[in-house]
């Protein structure tokens, strides 16, 4: 970065280039998420099932996790302002074809190029912020991209649905286009920097040979399954629980959730020091919020608790479970913690799928909970006994010489 653009990036009006960069990341939040709220409209157009349509998700998440590291590795050595628009450039286009998409097959390649563009973008958009910002500017600019992603999951996925009540499921996709399209263009006021391409998938894949880290990979994982294997299907499952046809209330109260458990659960660990005391807290609230669901669908007061735990566990899990890997991984954190951002995502991809294998094998929507606190109650048996395991063995025996700190005080 020449001295010009350095002083203009940190200057009174530094963060103009964070938030550009943001922008994106709004758009990568609506658009993660939003197609949950639409599914019902998708397959009603597209005249296929709801279950049929729910893939939609599953490909959008599994190209997230596993297809956009390989094409950050493709990209390595380029500067960040190209990836970056590269990365928009490929996801503008993926949202374009997903509003015309006539059929599920168009659909589903449409939603692999989004879902490539996104994993592209939000690990680059974040280097790049905490290159273009001072070091003392760092952990504010970083949370401006992030909150970019989050405010559009919170604020604009219900937006959006309501947008699709007006203009229908395509003029939302062409809402999000157009916001795609705006952050790319905002590309050509960034200044010129570099930022080191995120992890490749066989960086991510040689640290699983620790048994700590792959114990804490599965359990994130399974949170992934459980939250976004029921969020995908909430309108049929609302509509099957409980007749109800809108899911705007619901999705609020779920956002809510989100930003007071994202908010929150950095200020619990920090205060507590027990990451995995945290964690095993955190999946026994998500496991009871969705055995709650059924029950609580019938009354839309009674709805809203379920729905904001529901939203806080989601959201609050992985910033423990990122103290967790560091811990276990000191030399490798970056590496681990995309890790762990990859497992969440291909979990997230599997919990779709696997939502509309059960709806189509006959399981009605209204006990979809029942199966996704399954797996949550899963998650928090494997991260009682293997990682607690693995945990006890490495803070027992030091590693190149070194003592590691206890990644918390009751796992040992």
């Amino acid at each position: 970065m020449t001295g010009k653009d350095s002083s203009w990036a940190t200057s009174s009006h530094g963060s103009r280039p964070v938030l550009l960069l943001a922008v994106g990341a709004f758009a990568l939040g609506l658009d993660a998420y939003v197609m949950a709220g639409l599914l019902p409209r998708v397959a009603d157009d597209l005249g296929v099932s709801e279950a049929s349509a729910g893939q939609m998700v599953t490909v959008f998440t599994l190209c997230y996790a596993l297809a956009a590291p390989v094409f950050a590795a493709a990209l390595a050595g380029r500067p960040a302002k190209i990836v970056l628009a590269c990365a928009l450039a490929v996801f503008t286009a993926g949202n374009a074809l997903t509003a015309v998409a006539p059929a599920l097959p168009v659909l589903l390649v449409a939603r692999a190029l989004a879902g490539i563009g996104a994993g592209l973008y939000s690990p680059m958009a974040a280097a790049t912020a905490a290159g273009l910002a001072g070091e003392e500017r760092r952990g504010r600019s970083l949370a401006l991209v992030m909150g970019g992603m989050s405010i559009g999951t919170v604020v604009g996925v219900p937006l959006g649905v309501l947008v699709a009540d007006h203009v229908g499921w395509r003029g939302t996709l062409w809402l999000i286009t157009a916001l795609g399209a705006l952050a790319l263009a905002g590309l050509t006021l960034l200044p010129a920097t570099t930022a080191g391409p995120p992890p490749a998938l066989k960086d991510r894949v040689r640290i699983l040979a620790d048994g700590r880290v792959a114990g804490i990979a599965v359990v994130s994982l399974l949170g992934g399954v459980a939250s976004l294997g029921l969020y995908t299907y909430l309108a049929p499952f609302l509509a099957d629980a409980a007749d109800r046809t809108s899911t705007v209330g619901p999705m609020w109260a779920w956002g809510v959730g989100g930003v007071l458990g994202s908010l929150l659960i950095g200020r619990v660990v920090d205060r507590t020091r027990r990451p995995f005391t945290v964690v095993g807290c955190v999946l026994t609230l998500l496991t009871a919020a969705h055995l709650a669901l059924p029950a609580a669908a019938v009354g839309s007061w009674a709805l809203v608790v379920p729905m904001v735990v529901w939203g806080a566990a989601g959201w609050a899990l992985q910033v423990p479970q990122q103290h967790q890997l560091m811990a276990a991984q000191p030399d490798q954190a970056p590496v681990a913690v995309a890790l762990n951002s990859s497992a969440v995502y291909l979990g997230s991809a599997i919990g779709s799928a696997l939502g509309g294998t059960v709806i189509a094998a006959g399981v009605t929507p209204a006990a979809l909970p029942y199966c996704t606190a399954a797996l949550g109650a899963l998650a928090l048996v494997l991260h009682l006994t293997v990682v607690r395991h693995f945990t006890r063995r490495d803070t027992r025996v030091p590693v190149r010489g070194q003592a590691p700190e206890p990644a918390d005080r009751t796992a040992l």
